[in-house]
């Protein structure tokens, strides 16, 4: 591999002109695909195999005209100080304000709060509640707008009023934060190379690459049903990976032509020597990204194939695109030690310097010999460490997002407060339960029991009467809870109704099937805790095997796996610690703690996964380079650090940067996962990577390397320490030292 990515980086530096135009093509038409695609409506949330989603298509067959997934608004009112809302005037303004929004031509109907005895037992709160024929997001601008009009006509009249439900759905925004951490990346860059221009080419890039990617992904939004996350999640990801892999083959570059060698053939030897572990750790992003498919959610699947989409981007265009600016930049990006113009010389680590004295080893050298010294207590220290973040982990709640998690500024928020306060904390997450008695000799009597039979299970505040469709063999019941919907009370409910409807069936063959928000929110968490030991065995196993090929050894990539689970873990426990108990809320801006999003753990799982071996790749090949060209194990350990830890220390920096960016996002599925990868990033890069790993393989010795030699000649050779291109050019590697990166 080595030498055929040496090949390609000479033939981009070479023909650089054609391939900045290939790259400046591919981006102008993912462009214009994106201009002209039309736009986007909400991603549709399928979970095939569930109760709920059974529930949902079941509802779809027998009511049809409905629009299961289409838009909700919940208009509570609530009366003055002293006033009820049965009082005249505020009964008038109520129902002149049904009639105005029953005009709009989306909307297929409202319920008058007076004839839906939707009004608190009080009489303080009321609510009417529109549907409209589409989803919030498809839902046009003049509706959304006719609707916060007629909440302000009832607020002139003097009512207090707030607008729940998903119809003023907004495209959620990353705000300033997101700009802040390509900015600190950018600082970084310019610190590690000294250089405007070197920093530059990593940032340049990276964006080129995210526009096409992200342009790629709006282009096919419509088509493919993909929703607003998607590009969000795959920005974020393909920001973070694209300057790193960019980072280690500019920083490779600079070395090679420290070493003395012409720019094209520099440029060559970095592609095909950091360039090899770029394959390869894309490679691990794209498996663990590509495994989420495996958990069967529809959503998750698209969000982690269009990540490794952009991740994929990101692996060709640091193959081919660097090299080609390196061409343009010429002289412009300097060898490694050589002066800049932003800080003074730096000493090459031949060159001597007082007194005749050796230049001083850099922090990696020392933090690494420190290591190889101490590696029990290294060792003992970062585990502990880790386990201690980890232990809030094991209070982890799962749910998804409601109205209850949005900001207090918002009137969502706002309005879910108010239902909780007239209705009950249970309101704001009703349960819809199906009665399929087609194979019933007596639908009217089923329809009956089944009511009677929630009635008398705990928790359960209030059951409407069954409503039949046309054809009198199905209807809906709805339950209202006497706990939150993400309450363990609520999930116990659920379970019950499960289990009396499990009876009614054996006894007249009619099926009850529980959905809605909270049921989905419930099987969505079930089926992924099902899915996340399968996941774990497919994709860990799948990068064991790749890692072995790379690594040529058993145990690195064992080891790897296993830091891996100790950073993943410690990053859960922050999350649970942050969002769900509420430390540093405030400084996170989380205004509203609550069960962590269903979706957390797995989707972490799989992002981490792929980035911890992005580390593993960089900095151990460098320590397999100097162990197979001669050195001790423990001099190998810090050899790999001399050469690699200034640039895998600011990778790390980089790409927690970007991630904690998006902790200024306005979604709450946003904000989460940024500070979940930036914490994980952390843990993972400086103490699992930077501690853990040098602390394991000086204790291991020259074990950490063993191979039966079976496998051994049976694994192909893939060349990731360029031996194929010493071996061509002649190079005695014996009485050279590689040049410190």
């Amino acid at each position: 591999m080595a030498t055929f990515l040496y090949k390609l980086g000479r033939l981009s530096f070479r023909r650089r002109h054609l391939v900045a135009l290939i790259w400046v093509a591919l981006l102008t038409l993912a462009g214009v695909g994106a201009a002209s695609a039309p736009a986007a409506g909400n991603s549709s949330f399928s979970i095939p195999g569930t109760e709920a989603q059974k529930a949902f298509d079941l509802l779809e067959q027998r009511f049809p005209g409905t629009s299961a997934d289409g838009a909700t608004a919940r208009v509570v009112f609530k009366a003055p100080s002293g006033e009820k809302m049965t009082d005249p005037g505020n009964k008038a303004t109520v129902q002149d304000t049904v009639k105005e929004l029953s005009d709009g031509s989306e909307v297929v109907r409202v319920t008058d709060p007076y004839r839906a005895k939707a009004v608190s037992k009080d009489g303080t709160i009321a609510y009417a509640q529109v549907s409209y024929k589409v989803s919030g997001m498809e839902l046009d601008d003049a509706a959304k707008d006719a609707l916060k009009d007629s909440a302000e006509h009832a607020r002139k009249a003097g009512l207090t009023v707030e607008i729940g439900g998903d119809a003023l759905q907004a495209v959620p925004h990353t705000g300033s934060s997101e700009v802040i951490g390509i900015a600190v990346a950018a600082v970084v860059l310019v610190i590690t190379f000294g250089s405007l221009v070197a920093a530059g080419l990593p940032l340049l890039t990276a964006l080129i690459g995210v526009g096409i990617g992200v342009s790629a992904i709006t282009g096919l939004a419509s088509a493919l049903d993909l929703g607003s996350t998607t590009s969000t999640l795959a920005m974020m990801i393909g920001l973070a990976v694209g300057i790193d892999y960019a980072l280690f083959i500019v920083s490779r570059y600079r070395a090679e032509l420290a070493e003395g060698r012409e720019r094209e053939e520099a440029a060559g030897r970095a592609v095909g020597t950091a360039g090899s572990a770029v394959v390869f750790a894309g490679l691990t992003v794209v498996i663990a990204l590509v495994g989420l498919s495996v958990v069967n959610i529809p959503m998750l699947t698209k969000m982690g194939i269009a990540a490794a989409g952009t991740v994929a981007i990101a692996v060709l265009i640091a193959l081919t695109m660097i090299p080609a600016l390196l061409g343009y930049a010429g002289r412009k990006v300097k060898p490694m030690g050589e002066k800049s113009k932003l800080r003074g010389r730096a000493k090459k680590p031949d060159e001597p310097g007082e007194q005749g004295k050796q230049a001083k080893p850099n922090l990696g050298t020392r933090w690494a010999s420190f290591v190889v010294r101490r590696p029990l207590a290294v060792l003992l220290l970062g585990v502990i460490g880790l386990g201690a973040a980890a232990v809030p982990a094991t209070s982890l709640e799962l749910g998804l997002p409601d109205d209850g998690s949005q900001p207090t500024s918002t009137t969502q928020r706002r309005a879910y407060d108010l239902l909780s306060e007239g209705f009950g904390p249970g309101f704001n997450g009703p349960l819809m339960v199906v009665v399929d008695a087609k194979d019933s000799d007596d639908p009217k009597a089923v329809f009956t029991e089944t009511g009677d039979e929630i009635k008398g299970l705990k928790d359960v505040v209030s059951v409407t009467p069954a409503q039949p469709n046309k054809a009198g063999d199905t209807a809906t019941i709805t339950v209202i809870p006497g706990s939150q919907p993400s309450s363990v009370t609520t999930e116990n409910l659920v379970h019950g109704i499960r289990d009396a409807g499990a009876d009614i069936k054996a006894d007249t063959d009619a099926n009850v099937l529980v959905t809605g928000s909270t049921a989905m929110n419930i099987d969505v968490s079930e089926k992924l805790n099902d899915a996340l030991v399968p996941y774990l065995v497919l994709v860990v196993g799948l990068a064991f095997l790749l890692l072995i090929v790379v690594f040529r050894s058993i145990l690195v990539p064992l080891k790897a796996a296993l830091g891996f689970l100790l950073s993943v873990m410690a990053a859960l426990g922050a999350v649970v610690a942050v969002f769900q108990w509420g430390w540093l809320s405030g400084l996170m801006g989380v205004e509203q703690t609550g069960p962590v999003m269903s979706m957390m753990p797995i989707f972490m799982v799989g992002v981490v996964f792929g980035l911890a071996m992005d580390y593993e790749v960089f900095l151990v090949t460098r320590m397999r380079e100097a162990y197979v060209h001669g050195e001790k194990p423990a001099q190998a350990v810090v050899t790999g650090f001399r050469h690699g830890a200034r640039v895998v220390t600011a990778a790390a920096v980089i790409m927690m940067a970007v991630f904690a960016g998006f902790i200024g996002s306005s979604e709450s599925m946003v904000k989460m996962i940024g500070f979940g990868l930036a914490i994980a990033v952390f843990f993972d890069a400086f103490i699992v990577r930077m501690a853990i790993v040098p602390a394991v393989l000086a204790l291991l010795g020259r074990k950490a390397w063993w191979l039966p030699k079976w496998l051994d000649r049976a694994l192909p050779n893939v060349d990731v320490e360029g031996e194929g291109l010493r071996a061509a050019s002649g190079d005695d590697d014996g009485d050279r030292e590689l040049v410190r990166v």
